[in-house]
């Protein structure tokens, strides 16, 4: 007996779209089919539906437990869950503590499984001091590990030096673990921001100087060479320019174990945006200029780039207030982890490229990656029942209302994409409605890797 048959939708796979039912019992995909017929306790209807897996975002920060002001497990899952993002995977560092240590990871882990509507992994930290702690990460359920390469304003969660991160990628290849990086080079952004604000230069364009595509190009380069010492695998987040892509791509041809991902701001806004519309438009790697855009929309459309993740990094209001505009001191980080699966649709469109990619994008390579495309970001028969039901055509655009986040501080406020998300399910419960919203029930859980 099947517990929910979705009808009469187009589902879309990394491999394409195609009319088909789903069936789904006790949480898992039994059945994918034109036709299905069979007992039942509930069907729903798809018309003109386009069924999506439910994306798998890796990279988020809620900030839960010890911040939950700036963002938390519920308010951020819900609004993932209005996205059609069925997965995330919590970064380690934001949270107090941070998550270096398997008691840090245990305790993010109970908050989570107490307030998540959707499922989740979770981060391991490598920072300075705690390499012996790697091994009880992992054994703990860290997902993989993450660490910076530059400053990261944060004193709990410092940037690793070059020795720490050489014997840190050693112990996480042993470990069979993928070492994730922000990767611009600390001493050039150090040295640059120092020189602007001798100068008492803070502005938008003199934040950009501070983090050049050479800066970025300079670490993952190096990054590389020490995972051809160690023979750590590792992933690149939010790379921002065509060039650090080509970098990759090279040691990946050599036959190095290497990732990367963009983020949806990279493709869709650029550093006029940044001039527009201030500090909430500031991250790090910054938007670059519309040229080294489509030299990465290039990247991205010739499937060089692995897969889109929102780097979901919100604050509370006050800490993206400028005075004199000084976005210098301005916190770094874009608020919008619920807009990952439209603002790909929104991209493809633009593009001309099939919303397979998407799908790849969002969900098939993210889980595949990261050890999770056993059971998440496909719709085959044996995988979660986790779908997005998506109306392609009717629009969506962002408000305070329908923003869920724990602020309605965002550089997407006012922002119109293609296509709007009708209903999302996380193992064949309906987590979100677009006519009800987020549901409050608590309906995620920890994915046990």
């Amino acid at each position: 007996m099947y517990d929910v048959i979705i009808r009469n939708g187009t589902i879309v796979t990394a491999s394409g779209e195609r009319k088909a039912d789903v069936a789904v019992r006790k949480g898992v995909v039994e059945e994918v089919a034109s036709s299905i017929s069979g007992a039942l306790e509930k069907e729903i209807d798809a018309s003109g539906l386009h069924i999506f897996p439910g994306a798998v975002d890796i990279h988020v920060h809620f900030s839960d437990p010890g911040r939950s002001e700036w963002e938390g497990f519920r308010t951020g899952s819900r609004m993932l869950a209005a996205g059609g993002i069925t997965t995330f995977a919590d970064m380690p560092l934001n949270g107090i503590p941070s998550t270096v240590d398997a008691a840090a990871l245990r305790q993010k882990a109970n908050v989570g499984e107490e307030k998540s509507v959707v499922d989740f992994a979770l981060w391991g930290g490598l920072v300075p001091g705690n390499l012996n702690e790697l091994k009880g990460l992992a054994d703990a359920g860290a997902m993989a590990f993450k660490a910076f390469m530059s400053p990261t304003g944060n004193d709990d969660f410092e940037a690793v030096g070059d020795v720490d991160l050489l014997e840190g990628m050693k112990r996480i290849a042993e470990l069979g673990k993928v070492l994730a990086l922000h990767a611009e080079s600390g001493p050039v952004t150090s040295f640059l921001t120092e020189q602007k604000r001798r100068e008492g230069l803070v502005g938008a364009d003199d934040y950009l100087a501070t983090r050049p595509i050479s800066a970025e190009v300079e670490a993952v380069e190096r990054a590389l060479y020490y995972a051809s010492l160690t023979g750590c695998p590792l992933h690149f987040v939010h790379i921002s320019s065509a060039e650090a892509v080509a970098v990759i791509q090279s040691a990946r041809a050599s036959g190095m174990n290497v990732t990367l991902e963009t983020c949806p701001h990279y493709l869709l806004l650029t550093h006029d945006t940044l001039k527009e519309k201030g500090a909430v438009a500031k991250c790090a790697p910054p938007l670059r200029n519309k040229t080294d855009q489509l030299k990465l929309r290039a990247e991205m459309n010739a499937d060089r780039i692995d897969f889109l993740t929102s780097d979901h990094s919100p604050c509370t209001p006050e800490l993206k207030q400028m005075e004199n505009g000084n976005v210098l001191d301005a916190w770094g980080g874009i608020s919008g982890g619920g807009l990952t699966l439209l603002a790909a649709i929104r991209y493809a469109k633009e593009e001309n490229v099939p919303l397979a990619q998407v799908a790849k994008w969002t969900a098939e390579k993210p889980a595949e990656r990261f050890g999770l495309g056993h059971k998440k970001g496909q719709i085959a028969p044996g995988m979660d029942a986790d779908f997005a039901l998506v109306s392609i055509g009717q629009s969506h655009t962002v408000t305070p209302s329908n923003f869920w986040a724990k602020h309605p501080v965002s550089v997407y406020m006012n922002e119109t994409f293609p296509a709007s998300v009708k209903a999302t399910y996380v193992r064949g419960r309906e987590v979100f409605a677009a006519d009800t919203g987020p549901s409050d029930e608590k309906a995620g859980r920890m994915i046990c890797l």
